[in-house]
């Protein structure tokens, strides 16, 4: 039986999107304290997958995810998933809104909770945890008097709901990607998304030739993020996410020219894009696709027959 590692414990986001992929059944899932803690157990060994938030449509991307992501052993991501975040204030029965003094959740949670709870608990301390269903975990010890979490954690630790739907933006989608060891990507689906990081020479014009790369061959950048390189002053990993996979020319011939320009590239993943929530999150209209595998290889054997002399 496969083990996956996710942020845990119990009832979080996290778990949710987890349960959602088909990876999660017939599998031991392992809940984990903190996204950290599940990179770590997957590049140990210990379980076979992770499973960890990577980004959120109102604050953007998770940080230590991003940066776990850059260290060694590599890791790779296989599958995405997206979850419409909903939040409640959760408390131990007998608990009125009166009584609350100390709220915890993620610091996400936290975030996308900020102008209820200013508007309704405005002295109520703020304390940040590992994840939402933690913040319900200290509800239920007696360590803080209320938790901005999911509803499943009212059932996993015998809590109350004391306001549903708190949330100050309602339409909030967090994504979620499952990591493995790096092996080789599955093939093609035609709506897939490759992940990679790159670092490149601090001088003018360098991150515009990065993008540059991908621009010239039609592929559409959906987001990108600088993080700073830890241990060096003004120097930045980029985080990038395109439409398209590995195998495809476009891409490969892309990766191949970042190879050539980057000091380093690290390849993250080509996987399947989640649907349904995704779609109705993203918005917009797509980009005109660029060149397609027939005009590459037709590219290519024009090229071969210049070489040979055959045309001009």
């Amino acid at each position: 039986m496969p083990r996956i590692g996710f942020l845990g414990p119990h009832a979080t986001f996290t778990e949710q999107a987890l349960r959602s992929l088909p990876e999660s059944r017939d599998a031991e899932l392992v809940p984990l304290a903190g996204s950290p803690a599940v990179l770590a157990a997957v590049r140990e060994g210990s379980v076979d997958a992770g499973c960890v938030p990577i980004e959120n449509s109102v604050e953007g991307a998770v940080p230590p995810v991003l940066d776990g992501l850059v260290d060694d052993p590599p890791l790779v991501i296989v599958k995405e998933a997206l979850v419409a975040v909903r939040f409640t204030l959760l408390v131990r029965p007998g608990t009125t809104r009166q009584d609350i003094r100390t709220v915890a959740s993620h610091p996400h949670g936290i975030a996308q909770t900020r102008g209820w709870i200013a508007a309704n608990l405005p002295d109520a301390e703020m304390r940040t945890c590992s994840s939402t269903s933690e913040g319900a975990a200290q509800v239920a010890r007696g360590e803080v008097d209320a938790a901005v979490s999911s509803p499943l954690a009212a059932t996993q630790h015998c809590l109350d709901v004391l306001a549903d739907d708190i949330a100050d933006n309602p339409g909030a989608v967090t994504r979620f990607v499952l990591l493995t060891r790096p092996s080789k990507p599955a093939p093609p689906t035609g709506r897939d998304r490759t992940t990679l990081a790159a670092r490149t020479e601090n001088r003018p014009g360098s991150l515009l030739e990065l993008l540059t790369e991908l621009g010239m061959r039609g592929i559409d950048l959906t987001r990108i993020e600088s993080r700073p390189i830890k241990d060096r002053h003004a120097e930045y990993w980029f985080h990038l996410d395109c439409s398209g996979h590995v195998a495809e020319p476009a891409m490969g011939e892309a990766l191949a020219a970042l190879h050539r320009r980057c000091d380093v590239v690290r390849f993250l993943g080509s996987y399947p894009r989640a649907t349904g929530t995704a779609g109705a999150a993203a918005g917009g209209t797509s980009p005109a696709p660029g060149p397609g595998a027939e005009e590459y290889a037709a590219a290519e054997r024009w090229l071969a027959d210049l070489r040979d002399g055959v045309r001009t």
